[in-house]
């Protein structure tokens, strides 16, 4: 009995206490500013903008929180828009009181699951959550003061009020707050003449404005539209016949070549394309309602303004340079053009009856006013549409600016720049084209798709060099030759300018971006292992996008594919780094306003890399170094050794130093795009001039190495002044260094003219001494790995079709050996082809072994 007592005393002892520190808790709370000011629940809290800061903690720009918002009353909104917002967020909205108990046990549900099973929180739950604590804190607690908020709100306002408050406040775009700012930015009209499909577009915003902005990513904004208007055909908010027919009208004038752009670009920004970059990459991080326009972040990212500025000097050097050239090249061509061709094609069409190719034809006049009226008429006419208000007419003028635009983007060229710290993969320095601004938008360096050129080759040389059949002093031919590729269309690959250089080593071959023996080891290790190799290199993982990218065909080892020079810098660091993944990184750490770090890549990124193990070595450091090795090669002997003095530099002592550097340049086919590409123990840059529009070409003049190689070279010294002596690091095992002789890639022996010290791969060292020069006899010098299968045509068309210069031994003097020669002419005819080769190379100043695997 006793224990009775005692059991029902204590209950109602914990009972009071309950109440007591409940009604404490609530009075405590009532008397907090939110509370005494909650007939001022509208007054919101100031934003804050979100700082850019790079690697020394220099400002580069800020985020403002310049919030476009509009307010708008309920009473004018279309009922679509309320029954679309009730759809998607909460159906229930009028019958509850603030808060669903089906929804928040379905929501914990999800989250002991593991499931997504939607979200649990009401209308007024969100409104409360934004206004009075911070969404992005992921706790019990907060939901607890959220659902106590929400049931505040419920007994201060009607639901009404709530949701128009939740329509004008909360975040929906791009620095853009509330629906009717939304609706204007997104579909250019206030929300009150919202569509039903425009309607279902707005409010898949409120959940993740980033992911389903239909400007940036519309297939995925496109499917959660479909979402929310089957929800309103299943609640009977509408009928499929008006859903079906508002989804089709919408995406049937969607402008698919709009960007999203909003006042993030009024600020000012030390390195606009960079912060562009950062933005984006802010986007996919992101999630719920954090809003860098507003929440005051501070983001810690890997830029150097000091590279950037230099960047942006050099680079705005090279395109001033290549506009004017290619300016004058293209004036010179159409003046040629029409003095030349004109008379002929007038004559032709005068002698033929063709109206339509004449000078003075209605066609010719047709495109002469056409051109003039795009670049003279339509500016003042689009801004007579502007100030007048009249939008038919501004509809037309933004079709003359978009053929203006087409035909800038094929005749002006533009460039891209990225330079990433070889060993951290931090970017420090980004530079997308010309000028930044709403109308250039693309960042090429990372967006562009264009052709490498030469600068590809490295990447399937390396996997030649793993292959062991070939090393930095094989032999190859570089003469003319046929490949067939799989489906059996002949390739004839030819040099820059047209010239064949004979017998060359496989380093002065690359070092001097030659297409034949390039070719010639492509076809011998075999596609695959190309391939391979240079999809690890370029982060090509996914199986379709590398059948897309690698193209099965000889065209492909000289750079016809399309990548972003990102990709490219990408590659050649992991040169640069021992062989070991560089995964390009921008941003290291984001804090809030408060300092405490909420998003940590670097960190992440550094977990990652430490848990691939053994894995995280993409090639050998025995390889990688080897490619160091020839692509030095290119600053001494090739394409870039017009630059090489420019690593040299001086100590506070005034003594001189040597910081080595690697590289290739690339032109592409007909011109039209320029790369250098390289690297030093600290950075690697890529650099590219081109088009935006294929079609045009730079001109003879301007080249990788003319253009891009000299930019790269000035821009590199810049960054690399002040910085102490360093050399790339050589693994302790599996190579060997040796001199060779450099005609025929054997050991140097005394009587060869020069050498050249090369490192190999331990057991792919030549072994034995030259016997060319001297007195020794000429002997075999068979080219390792090299398939001659790759020509598929038989003697006879060779010498129909690439006969080689023939000299007529009856001409010459005679001597002893006439009549061996005689006698020599009169064996085989294979015997003859090859002597006859051998002979019509005297002419390069090489003595040639008496084999010739071209005609073999």
């Amino acid at each position: 009995m006793k224990k009775r007592i005692l059991l029902r005393v204590f209950a109602v002892f914990t009972i009071i206490i309950a109440i007591l520190m409940g009604a404490g808790l609530g009075l405590s709370l009532a008397e907090t500013a939110n509370i005494k000011n909650q007939e001022n629940f509208v007054e919101f809290a100031p934003a804050l903008p979100t700082k850019i800061l790079d690697i020394h903690g220099t400002l580069i720009t800020e985020f403002s929180a310049d919030e476009k918002r509009e307010l708008v009353s309920l009473s004018d909104l279309p009922q679509h828009l309320i029954y679309a917002v009730l759809a998607r967020e909460d159906p229930d909205f009028y019958n509850h009181r603030g808060f669903s108990v089906r929804g928040i046990a379905r929501a914990l549900y999800g989250q002991l699951t593991g499931r997504t099973l939607g979200g649990g929180s009401t209308i007024t739950q969100q409104v409360a959550g934004t206004l009075y604590t911070d969404r992005t804190e992921k706790s019990y607690s907060r939901k607890i003061r959220e659902l106590w908020w929400a049931i505040q709100m419920e007994r201060r306002y009607t639901k009404n009020e709530i949701l128009e408050i939740y329509l004008n406040y909360m975040y929906m775009g791009p620095g853009v707050y509330g629906v009717e700012a939304a609706s204007k930015f997104f579909f250019g009209h206030s929300a009150r003449d919202i569509t039903l499909a425009e309607a279902a577009i707005l409010v898949v915003q409120l959940s993740s404005p980033a992911r389903y902005n239909p400007l940036d990513n519309p297939n995925v904004a496109m499917n959660r539209q479909q979402s929310v208007l089957d929800r309103m055909i299943e609640l009977g908010y509408t009928t499929a016949e008006a859903a079906e027919a508002s989804f089709t009208e919408y995406w049937d004038n969607y402008d698919y070549t709009r960007a999203s752009t909003s006042a993030y670009y009024n600020r000012e920004d030390k390195a606009p394309w960079f912060s562009e970059y950062v933005r984006r990459e802010l986007d996919d991080m992101m999630y719920g309602t954090m809003d860098y326009y507003r929440d005051g972040y501070t983001v810690q990212t890997t830029l150097d303004l000091e590279f950037q500025e230099a960047a942006e000097k050099y680079m705005a050097q090279g395109l001033e340079r290549a506009n004017r050239e290619f300016s004058r090249s293209r004036g010179a061509r159409l003046e040629k053009a029409e003095r030349v061709y004109i008379p002929v094609i007038d004559l032709l069409s005068l002698s033929f009856n063709l109206e339509g190719i004449h000078a003075t034809s209605d066609a010719q006049t047709e495109q002469k006013a056409k051109s003039r009226y795009t670049k003279v008429v339509n500016p003042v006419v689009d801004m007579a549409a502007l100030v007048f208000g009249l939008p038919d007419l501004k509809d037309i003028t933004n079709i003359a600016y978009g053929e203006m635009k087409n035909t800038t983007e094929r005749n002006v060229v533009e460039g891209a720049l990225i330079t990433i710290e070889s060993e951290t993969g931090y970017i420090k320095a980004i530079i997308g084209g010309s000028k930044y601004d709403e109308s250039n938008q693309l960042i090429r360096a990372t967006q562009g798709r264009v052709m490498p050129g030469s600068s590809f080759k490295p990447l399937y040389y390396s996997a030649a060099i793993d292959s062991r059949q070939f090393t930095p002093s094989t032999l190859i031919y570089d003469l003319p030759i046929v490949f067939h590729n799989e489906d059996g269309t002949p390739y004839l690959p030819l040099n820059f300018r047209g010239e064949w250089k004979g017998p060359v080593l496989l380093y002065n071959a690359l070092a001097n971006s030659m297409n034949v023996p390039s070719l010639k080891i492509l076809d011998a290790i075999g596609f695959d292992a190309a391939i391979d190799r240079a999809a690890e290199l370029l982060m090509v993982y996914d199986p379709a996008a590398k059948r897309r990218t690698f193209p099965r065909l000889y065209p492909m080892g000289l750079g016809t594919i399309s990548v972003a020079p990102i990709q490219i810098a990408r590659a050649y660091a992991v040169f640069a780094n021992q062989g070991q993944d560089v995964t390009p990184i921008a941003i290291r750490a984001v804090e809030d306003r408060n300092g405490r770090i909420i998003l940590d890549p670097e960190r992440e990124l550094r977990v990652k890399q430490r848990r691939m193990g053994n894995d995280i070595q993409i090639i050998s450091r025995q390889n990688a170094y080897v490619m160091t090795g020839l692509l030095k090669k290119t600053l001494d002997v090739g394409t870039l050794a017009s630059v090489s003095g420019k690593f040299i530099f001086r100590d506070e002592n005034g003594a001189r130093y040597h910081i080595p550097a690697a590289g290739k340049t690339g032109t592409t086919q007909n011109w039209s795009d320029a790369w250098a590409v390289g690297y030093t123990p600290y950075y690697t840059t890529a650099i590219w001039f081109g088009f935006d529009k294929p079609g045009n070409s730079l001109g003879l003049s301007l080249t990788g190495a003319t253009l891009a190689g000299p930019i790269w070279g000035d821009y590199m010294r810049e960054i690399h002044l002040g910085l102490p002596e360093k050399n790339f690091i050589r693994p302790a095992d599996g190579l060997v260094d040796v001199t060779v002789c450099t005609q025929t890639g054997l050991l140097k022996s005394p009587a060869c003219p020069s050498g050249v010290t090369l490192t190999f791969l331990e057991g792919t060292q030549p072994a034995a001494y030259c016997d060319v020069h001297g007195n020794t006899p000429v002997t075999v010098i068979a080219s390792r790995g090299l398939n001659l299968n790759a020509m598929g045509i038989d003697d006879t068309a060779i010498l129909q079709d690439l006969r080689m210069p023939e000299l007529d031994l009856d001409f010459l003097p005679s001597s002893g050996n006439q009549g061996q020669a005689q006698g020599s002419r009169t064996t085989t005819p294979q015997n003859q082809q090859n002597q006859s080769a051998s002979r019509d190379m005297e002419g390069y100043g090489l003595e040639l072994p008496s084999y010739n695997p071209l005609l073999d």
